[in-house]
């Protein structure tokens, strides 16, 4: 059991480090509001993929699949609405990062976001279980959601405070911020848009 667990914590980091969408908006959200609302973003982000382990962790397939078939539609506002944010911010004029107020769907947001990628519901219900020991019950899935989510917290962190740092690298540059910002708010919805159920 702790190969396993040692084996996931190493998977589960391995893809932490390659972003996508949810990487993309912690990032966003770090470089535009700073880590405390960069750290918001995480938290959004993992319990939107706990939202999603739920229904593996009841192992319930043919809910996944009909979630699936649904969040694939939903995804689309969600994918507008990244974009929409992403051009507003390029287009925003230099402003002075201690005048820049947090917005308080930061939470939200985030968890909207990553709870609506049919793309990552499939996959961790493919991927989680190859981690249990043979004749593995109830219980021993939800430590191994729990170690996931751990280790997928903590890489996001990581992100959220390199994004921060650059935060502070770029605070002479308040045009650039934003069109970096705004940059990566499209690519999360790009993302999202590509995150296809059959991936």
């Amino acid at each position: 059991m702790i190969e396993n667990l040692l084996a996931l914590s190493f998977a589960t980091a391995v893809l932490v480090a390659i972003p996508g969408p949810n990487v993309a908006l912690i990032v966003a959200n770090s470089l535009r509001f700073g880590l405390r609302e960069g750290a918001k973003t995480v938290l959004g982000t993992t319990l939107g993929v706990a939202l999603q382990l739920g229904l593996v962790v009841l192992g319930m397939a043919a809910l996944i699949e009909f979630a699936a078939e649904a969040l694939a539609w939903v995804r689309w506002a969600g994918v507008a609405y990244l974009v929409y944010l992403g051009v507003r911010t390029w287009r925003q004029p230099a402003d002075d990062l201690g005048g820049i107020a947090a917005k308080p769907a930061v939470f939200w947001r985030a968890c909207m976001i990553a709870a609506i990628n049919p793309k990552t519901l499939l996959f961790n219900a493919a991927f989680l279980p190859q981690f249990l020991a043979t004749g593995a019950g109830g219980a021993q899935f939800l430590l191994i959601a729990a170690v996931f989510l751990s280790v997928l917290l903590l890489g996001d962190l990581l992100w959220a405070a390199f994004a921060s740092s650059a935060r502070r690298a770029f605070a002479g540059y308040g045009r650039f911020r934003n069109r970096l910002t705004g940059g990566f708010l499209v690519a999360a919805g790009i993302g999202l848009a590509l995150s296809r159920r059959n991936a």
